[in-house]
Parts: C-alpha cells; structure tokens; sequence
C-alpha cells in the first residue's frame, strides 16, 4: 500500500488528495449503508458518492472544455463573453479509479458485494499499483477477496506473469514506440494527402493496440508475480466481424464497467428498439467523453454508438445472409473482417485527430487513399507489426492467448522465441514514449 503511495507521489505527491478523499469518502458510504436499511437513506448514501466522485473528475477533467465549449456556442449566437478558464492540471489516472471506487459503492447499495471492515484492504484494491494508472478497471468484488485473503506462491503465476510483462513490454517497445513517429508526422501534417492518412491510421491503429495492450499485459504480469489476478482486458479486438464483438474485446473492463452502471441502469434492451438504440448511443457518446475533454472523444463515441445501432437494426437481415448454408462462407468472413477492420481504422482517426478540421481534411482525403502512397512506409509499418500479426494469428487459431505456454510448446522453441523478443525490446525499440492512456 505504501509502495503504491510512492508510486503515485512520484508523478506528484499533491494529487494524493483527491484519490484519498476519494477512497475514503467511498469506504465511508460502503459503512453506512452496511449499517442501514432505511431505503431512502441508502439512496440519498449513494447518491453523495455518485454525484462526489462525479464531480471531481468533471472538475479537473472537463471544467475547461465545457466553459470553452459555452464560450464558442455564446460567440456564434453573437454574444462576446469573457468566460475564465482555470489552469488546470489533470491527475493521472482519475477516470480510472474514480470508476473503481464508484462501482464499490454502487454494488454494495444493491446488495451484490459486502463491504470489507479495513480501510486499508479496501484503500490498497483502489490504488495497487499496476492497475492504478491505466487499468485495466478492477471491480473491488474480484480484487478485494484476493486483497484480504492470504496468496500463496504458485510457479505457474509466475510463469504467466513474465510471460505477460515479455509479451507486453515488446508490443509497447517494439511495436508501438516505433509506430509512433510515423503516426506523430502524419497528424501533424497541415495537408495530409490520401496516402499519408492512410499510413497515419494504419500506423496509430497498431500503435494504440500495441500501447495499451501492452500496459495492461505488463500490469497483469505484475500482477500474477505478487498472487493476484486481474480481468482480461484485450482478447483479440482486430479480429472481430462486428461492432458488438468489437466491443467485447476490446478495453473489456471499461465496455462492462459502462454496460452495468450505465447501460443497464438506462434500461438496456429492455424496453423496445427505440429505446435501446438510445441506451447505445447515450453510453457510447459517455464512453467516448470519458477518454478525454475534447470533440473528437465525443465524435468517436457518436461513431461507435452509430456502427452498433446500424448494426443491431440490420442483425436480423445479416442473420438470413449468415445462416449455415451460405456456400461461400470462408469470403463472407473475410468480407465481415475486412469492413470491420476498416471501420474500426476509422474510428481510430477519429480519436487521434487534434481538430474537426482535421478530421474533415483527413476524412476527404481517403477518398483517394492512393494519391501519394508512401510504400516505402507502408513496407515499414508492414515489417513491424508482422509479429503481432503473427502471434495473433497462433493465438486465434489455437484460442490459446499463451501462445508460449510450456505444456504444449517445446523449451527450445519458447527460448527462442524469449530471446528475440528480448533482442528486440533492448535493441530495435523506438524512442521511448509515454502510455497513451496516462493521459485519460
């Protein structure tokens, strides 16, 4: 508990007291509504948490971007506001614990988690460190129990887990660090032509993979090396054939931490198509503002909402065409794939972008994705992400994702394989760069 105190100090000691007071005021309400059975009370209990840990984060994460926001809307209905802005630093990883203290609370006011009797078990499951600043989203259901029961050493753990720390650490390294440069030029660009946009998507949506990936493969590794067990996060998103499947492989903790507290709650499916497509698209568009103070996280979370809302409508037309007597089903997956991945690539330039004129510039520019081609870099990005390819590909056909698991891959070949990805991390890594996700 205190190495993880020092680990968050070391960024900056003085934003330990909104994560303290936030812990606290959490395990305070988790007491209270132990203790009570008035239902208004509880309610009014959750609530102060809700609206508590809400508005610290919309404090220090969108107080800016909507005063911003107001200001513009008052300038074109011709009004000249003086509005201020505060400068404001945002603390690492408050969309993340904010997220794990609020489920805390939420599932104890349904009944579906007792409250832990130590301050400190519960103080240690929100800021354990590995997990603290980029996920991936721990439930303190899964989490606590392991934090108050003693955990024994078990070799298999720590095989797991430095498998997961190699694994992670060479998509963050080698994958994404030297991704980064090619994706940094393209969307700094002023006029990006088809080609460059291309490559600069292509680039980021590997890079965004192999980052955050990466980080949540080296936090589960750690993980696994002291006895404790963390939630898949990535099962092999690029992969995927819709938006739904998509959505359940990728960031997994954050699309069921939204589908339980926010989905759900809205109504879920539960009450007509009307109304679901607007759950979906309320919590895609929460989802999206929840990545960052900016248009675009909103636009991105619009856009995926959209796919998934198309999607749902046209399920029972894809249903008739995707039945067990499709007689070209092998082109019909690859189709799925494809238009999927492309998608997918889209929605990645969205959230990349800096500005909407960007994404217009850029969105015009695919059009003609050939003008200007870089093959060159292409071949570049094509070199470095072979690996990744590679391993998924094992991965998805054995439906194994220890893909160097001993019982079944023979000692020589997982030296092998150790000590290329070892010669890689330490020898063809790009320049270092942060997480992507500190930054949310």
């Amino acid at each position: 508990m205190l190495a993880s105190c020092v680990f968050y100090a070391c960024w900056d000691w003085r934003f330990l007291a909104p994560l303290l007071c936030t812990t606290s005021l959490d395990y305070w309400i988790s007491t209270q509504l132990e203790n009570s059975r008035d239902p208004v009370q509880r309610k009014k209990l959750v609530t102060i948490s809700v609206v508590a840990n809400l508005a610290l984060l919309g404090f220090f994460k969108y107080f800016n971007f909507f005063v911003q926001s107001m200001q513009a809307v008052l300038i074109q209905l011709g009004f000249q506001p003086d509005l201020q802005t505060l400068n404001i630093v945002l603390p690492v990883a408050i969309s993340f614990y904010t997220f794990q203290a609020l489920s805390y609370t939420i599932d104890v006011y349904r009944g579906e988690l007792h409250p832990t009797r130590s301050f400190w078990d519960f103080f240690l499951a929100v800021l354990y460190f590995p997990h603290l600043v980029a996920g991936p989203i721990q439930r303190a259901s899964l989490l606590l129990p392991q934090v108050v029961h003693p955990r024994k050493f078990n070799p298999q753990q720590v095989v797991e887990g430095l498998h997961l720390m190699a694994w992670g650490f060479f998509k963050k390294v080698f994958i994404a660090d030297n991704l980064s440069p090619i994706v940094d030029r393209v969307f700094s660009s002023p006029n990006p032509t088809g080609g460059d946009t291309l490559i600069g998507v292509l680039a980021f949506t590997f890079q965004i993979y192999g980052d955050f990936s990466g980080y949540t493969d080296i936090a589960r590794g750690i993980a696994k090396l002291m006895g404790f067990e963390f939630t898949l996060n990535f099962n092999l998103p690029y992969v995927s054939m819709n938006p739904s499947e998509f959505w359940r492989r990728w960031h997994i903790s954050l699309s069921n931490w939204l589908r339980d507290y926010l989905y759900k709650p809205l109504g879920g499916n539960r009450q007509g198509k009307w109304m679901t497509n607007r759950n979906l698209m309320i919590t895609m568009l929460l989802g999206g503002l929840w990545h960052g103070a900016a248009w675009n996280f909103v636009l991105w979370g619009f856009y995926h909402g959209a796919i998934l809302v198309i999607h749902r409508i046209s399920a029972p037309f894809l249903a008739r065409v995707d039945g067990p007597a499709q007689p070209v089903k092998p082109l019909w997956i690859a189709i799925k794939w494809a238009s999927m991945f492309a998608m997918t690539c889209y929605g990645w330039l969205l959230f990349r972008a800096t500005s909407m004129e960007q994404i217009l510039h850029m969105s015009a520019a695919l059009m003609n994705p050939l003008e200007g081609l870089d093959t060159a870099t292409l071949k570049t990005i094509g070199w470095i992400v072979s690996p990744l390819v590679l391993v998924q590909l094992i991965q998805w056909r054995t439906h194994e994702l220890f893909f160097l698991n001993p019982v079944r891959v023979h000692a020589a070949v997982r030296t092998v394989a150790y000590a290329s990805m070892l010669y890689m991390i330490l020898f063809l890594g790009g320049k270092a760069q942060s997480f992507v996700y500190f930054q949310f």
